[in-house]
This record gives structure tokens, sequence and C-alpha cells, in this order.
């Protein structure tokens, strides 16, 4: 990992936690509110959303320069969304062999080689939500039968990755994870970070 520079080191007091109150739980997240002393050292109450599962995103990436996106409906905004594979995965697992059960449940699917290229915070002002972005490649399909949860209707698309990108960009597909992924392949195109044929695919 490069060095890091002077200017990402943090600065002042960190929020302190004190009396922990749950409100909710289910399989998937628990919500707590605390006590807590903001680092200005005002009192504060403060809801924290904890997820129980790293979130795992998966860009797969053709020889060709195509790319294979999931489309779904998704409950909280009552929209339909445009997204490379995207799961959760538990903690206490390895977040690589979450990502292959997601890519092979999703798209049937499995890959020859796996790069982690990204690692994010999805919401970090509430929620404690992790994310592991990998790209997919040396693409074939998955051994044995695989199939998408059950509340899953899912539809496939494989597109150029310059069209995905430019969606992404347009506002098109707005998942976080799907355009961030899309913008760290292309900034390894163009930085030589990828096989020369594949990043001259990736460039169009």
């Amino acid at each position: 990992m490069p060095e890091r520079p002077s200017w990402l080191r943090p600065h002042g007091l960190a929020w302190s936690r004190g009396t922990a109150r749950p409100v909710y739980e289910n399989p998937w997240i628990r919500v707590t509110e605390y006590a807590a002393t903001a680092p200005t050292g005002r009192p504060a109450t403060y809801g924290l959303v904890s997820y129980k599962n790293y979130a795992v995103a998966v860009l797969p990436l053709f020889e060709d320069g195509t790319t294979l996106l999931v489309g779904q409906h998704r409950f909280p905004l009552g929209d339909y969304s445009w997204e490379i594979p995207e799961g959760g995965g538990p903690l206490d697992e390895d977040p690589l062999e979450s990502a292959r059960r997601e890519l092979a449940e999703e798209t049937g699917l499995q890959a020859a080689e796996w790069r982690e290229i990204l690692r994010a915070q999805l919401s970090n002002s509430v929620s404690d939500e992790r994310a592991i972005g990998y790209l997919a490649l040396g693409l074939s399909p998955a051994e044995g039968e695989h199939h998408a949860d059950d509340t899953e209707a899912i539809a496939l698309a494989r597109v150029p990755f310059g069209e995905a990108l430019a969606a992404a960009m347009d506002g098109q597909i707005q998942d976080v994870l799907t355009v961030a992924m899309l913008l760290k392949a292309h900034h390894m195109a163009a930085k030589g970070l990828l096989e020369p044929a594949l990043a001259r695919a990736v460039l169009g």
C-alpha cells in the first residue's frame, strides 16, 4: 500500500459513545440509539444502523470489454435499478467466497481470476456497513446449480463497458457501488493496471 499522505491524518477528538439502547433487530441489521458526546464536546443522541454482513460487489469483465449488469426492483426507493452483481456476506466469512457465490447466483458465471479493487463505507453518517469490490476476469458458466434468492426477480444485460459507464455518469445508473466500481475499472484501464488488450477494450 502506498505511503499515507500527512493530510489524511485524523484531526481533533473522536465521538464518545455512552449508554446504548437497542431499538430494533432482524437477521440483517441492528438499530441502536446512543447517548453520545460529539467531537465538539456537545451531548448528542445518535442512532446507528449496524450491519451483520459485508456488502460485496462484483464487476464481471469479459475479454471483449463488455460487462454484465443485473436489473431488479429495489424496495427502499421503490425504483428499478441496474447494478453490477451485489449481495451480502457474513462478517465471519471470507468476502471473496461471498463474492464468488453472488456472481454464480445472480449471473450463472464463475471467474478464473479475482482482484480486490475497492473498499468503501456506504453511509458512514448513520451505518457501519462496509463494502468490498472485486473485478472478476476469465468468465465462464458456473459449475452446478445456482439460484438467486427467492425474493429476487432478476434480469441480465450484457453491455459494452463504455455504455455502462456512460449510464452511470448520466445518472441513469445510481447504485453507488456500481458507479464506484465502473469508475475504478476505467481508472485502472487508463493507468495501465489492466492487461493491455483488455484496457483497450474497456477504454473503447
